[in-house]
């Protein structure tokens, strides 16, 4: 109980520490772009920009914009970038919500801007960003950047839940056979993890080696994908970057993992004509170290992508038919319909998590088995 108190606290605080920031982003009065002027998004084209936009990694949490004032209202995120002179530090706010390479920020002599949400550094003795027909800067190139985005900030944010969870799930099993608190909301989820996919797949001898994984990946990205309900609007996962290197950790665990049974059956197929033993091994490689990979990340991608862009566009229904229907109509059915994709999109993050643990498990099950050569 005392575990669940200090979360809260510690949470509480988090919140507090990213709305006294609101005020400090609040300064940044310098008009996107495409909304010069605080012109309001009412033509299918801008919507669709908008939804693509905030279907995008970022370097601030974006809000909200006030369409009389273009005053853009959210809360900067640290930039950390490797240019040629070196490494250099500062708040996304410095870019005052330009993405369009018309704010320039100077650091110790190095100049930089923000280019469709890519950092890049101007050549030396450049003061604006010249760009070509394609609007691709010719007199400036893409830094290493490491910074704290939107994404990384709401990875951090999971482990941070799962620290806090997993944490106090242990002290509970300390002091009893049963926990008490938040663990034991988890304890059914840990038990489920374990004997509904990691038992099944990976068989009864091996499976312990493997919870630890299975649980970190399951857990995480259902963390994840709840968090990009919520009106802060995370898309970690729908982010290709993330599902790539989540699959990457399955590949690399499998097949360091794999027996000496999946490499002789892998790379020297028993049971069929020598000549072709070597066309299989090819085509068993492909499978297991690109195709099988590949579903698991797009799978994952796509899915959470979709269903952000279903909710961001049934919200766009406030607009797209408010002349037909007026503004009550066009409100109500937006909201509706929304309310109704949001509560399924609830499933879906449990599902999408489940799905990419067991295929997970079935992958290193595949990899661990001993096969019975009698």
């Amino acid at each position: 109980m005392m575990v669940a108190t200090k979360s809260i606290k510690f949470i509480a605080i988090l919140v507090l520490m990213m709305t006294s920031v609101f005020a400090f982003a609040n300064e940044g009065e310098h008009d996107n772009q495409h909304h010069e002027g605080g012109n309001k998004i009412d033509t299918p084209e801008e919507i669709k920009e908008y939804i693509a936009h905030h279907l995008k990694d970022s370097h601030d949490f974006h809000l909200y914009t006030n369409n009389e004032t273009g005053t853009h209202v959210s809360f900067p995120l640290p930039v950390i970038v490797w240019t040629s002179e070196g490494l250099r530090t500062f708040m996304s706010s410095e870019f005052h919500h330009d993405d369009n390479g018309h704010v320039i920020v100077e650091k110790d002599g190095v100049k930089l801007t923000k280019i469709h949400s890519k950092i890049y550094e101007l050549e030396a003795g450049a003061d604006e960003v010249v760009f070509d027909d394609h609007h691709h800067a010719e007199n400036a190139h893409k830094v290493l950047d490491f910074s704290i985005t939107k994404s990384v900030f709401g990875m951090l944010l999971a482990g941070l839940l799962m620290i806090l969870g997993f944490g106090a799930l242990a002290k509970g099993y300390k002091k009893g056979a049963i926990p008490t608190g938040f663990g034991r909301a988890l304890e059914p989820l840990v038990i489920y993890v374990r004997d509904e996919i990691a038992r099944p797949n990976i068989g009864e001898k091996k499976y312990r080696k493997f919870m630890s994984f299975l649980l970190t990946v399951f857990f995480f990205i259902w963390i994840l994908n709840l968090l990009g309900l919520t009106p802060l609007g995370f898309n970690v996962t729908g982010q290709i970057a993330v599902t790539v290197c989540l699959a990457i950790f399955t590949v690399v665990i499998y097949l360091f993992s794999g027996s000496k049974d999946f490499w002789g059956h892998t790379l020297w197929m028993p049971g069929v004509p020598y000549i072709l033993r070597p066309i299989l091994a090819v085509i068993e490689l492909i499978g297991f170290v690109l195709i099988k990979p590949f579903s698991l990340l797009v799978r994952l991608f796509a899915n959470m992508t979709a269903g952000h862009f279903v909710v961001m566009s049934l919200i766009a229904l406030v607009i797209t038919m408010k002349e037909a229907f007026g503004p009550v109509a066009s409100t109500g059915v937006s909201l509706a319909l929304a309310l109704f994709i949001s509560v399924i999109e609830i499933l879906v993050a449990f599902l999408q998590a489940f799905i990419f643990t067991m295929l997970s498990s079935l992958f290193i099950g595949m990899a661990v088995e001993e096969h019975d050569h009698h």
